[in-house]
C-alpha cells in the first residue's frame, strides 16, 4: 500500500480509495520469470543492458513499467517490492519555476480542487486515467510493442491507449476520446509520438490541472537500456495554458510480475461514503 508520505497532501485519501476494491501485491503473478531478461552473474537484472531491440531493429518498448524513483547512487529495482508513484502525480509542474502556465480561468478550479483535496476528480469516480497521468499512478503498465503498433496496457481498471507507429494522418474532427488519438514516427532510436481529440476537462494530476479539446501533446520516447524508458513530454493547449510547457519522465521495468484486476468499481464505497451520490442518508 502507498504511504501517505510518499503522496504528500491529501491525495492519499483519494488514492487509497480507488484502491479499496484492488487486489493485494501479493495477488500478483510474481515469480513467474520474465522471459529474456539479461542478468548479471549473481542472478540480478541487469538493468544497463542493452535495449532490446523489433525485428525491424528499432527499440522494443515491450514490458511491464512503473515510475521510476530511484535515488542518486542507489541501484534500480526490478522487482515488484516497490511500486511508486511518479515526481508529477501531484503536481504536473512540480520541476517548472513558477510552476504550470495556466490560463486566468483554470487558476480558480485549481484552487478549488487543490484546497477540497480533488474530491471531484475522475479517477476516484473510477473513470479512466489519461495517459500523462497513467505515467506517474502507482498502477504498472503493460506496453505491448510490434513494427505497427504500441499498446498501452493499464492495470486500472483493465485501460488501453493505442499508438500507431505507421505516421498515420490524424483526423481531422475527431470524436473526444479519453486517451485521444495518437500517431508515431521514428526519429533515430527515438519514437515520435503526437497526440490530439481529448476531452475537454481531462485531469492530468491531483490538483485538478486540465488539458482540453484544443490540447496537442508531443511525445519523445527512448528506451535508455535494458531497464530505464524516458518519456519527453509537450503540452501544446493555447486554450488550457497560455504557453506551450513540457515534462520529462521516466520509468523502469519490472519483471517476475504481471498486470492484475484493479476494477475500481467493483465494491467501490468512497462516493457514497463521502456523500458525492446525491442520495440523502437517513
Amino acid at each position: 500500500m502507498l504511504s501517505v508520505s510518499r503522496l504528500g497532501f491529501g491525495a492519499a485519501a483519494a488514492v487509497l480509495a480507488a484502491l479499496l476494491a484492488s487486489a493485494p501485491a501479493a495477488a500478483q503473478w510474481v515469480g513467474y520469470p520474465t522471459p529474456h531478461v539479461p542478468r548479471k552473474a549473481d542472478g540480478k537484472v541487469d538493468m544497463t543492458a542493452p535495449t532490446p531491440r523489433l525485428a525491424n531493429g528499432k527499440p522494443d518498448f515491450t514490458g511491464i513499467w512503473i515510475s521510476d524513483r530511484t535515488e542518486p547512487g542507489q541501484e534500480t529495482i526490478s522487482d515488484t517490492s516497490s511500486l511508486p508513484s511518479g515526481r508529477h502525480m501531484q503536481d504536473m509542474g512540480v520541476d517548472m519555476e513558477g510552476g504550470l502556465p495556466y490560463q486566468p480561468w483554470q487558476l480558480p478550479i485549481v484552487k478549488k480542487r487543490t484546497e477540497n483535496l480533488a474530491i471531484e476528480d475522475p479517477h476516484i469516480r473510477c473513470l479512466p486515467d489519461f495517459f500523462l497521468r497513467a505515467y506517474g499512478l502507482p498502477h504498472m503498465l503493460k506496453w505491448v510493442h510490434t513494427p505497427d503498433i504500441l499498446v498501452m496496457l493499464n492495470e486500472m481498471n483493465a485501460g488501453y491507449r493505442q499508438i500507431f507507429t505507421d505516421a498515420r494522418a490524424l483526423p481531422d474532427t475527431p470524436s473526444p476520446a479519453w486517451q485521444g488519438y495518437s500517431s508515431a514516427k521514428w526519429d533515430g532510436d527515438t519514437l515520435v509520438v503526437d497526440t490530439i481529440g481529448m476531452r475537454d476537462d481531462t485531469w492530468i494530476d491531483w490538483h485538478g490541472s486540465v488539458v482540453t479539446e484544443a490540447a496537442k501533446i508531443h511525445e519523445e520516447i527512448r528506451r535508455l537500456d535494458f531497464g530505464h524508458i524516458e518519456i519527453k513530454a509537450t503540452v501544446d493547449d493555447p486554450k488550457g495554458y497560455t504557453k506551450p510547457w513540457s515534462i520529462t519522465m521516466r520509468q523502469r521495468v519490472v519483471v517476475d510480475a504481471e498486470l492484475i484486476d484493479e476494477i475500481c468499481l467493483e465494491n467501490e464505497q468512497f462516493v457514497k461514503r463521502m456523500g458525492l451520490d446525491g442520495e440523502t442518508k437517513e
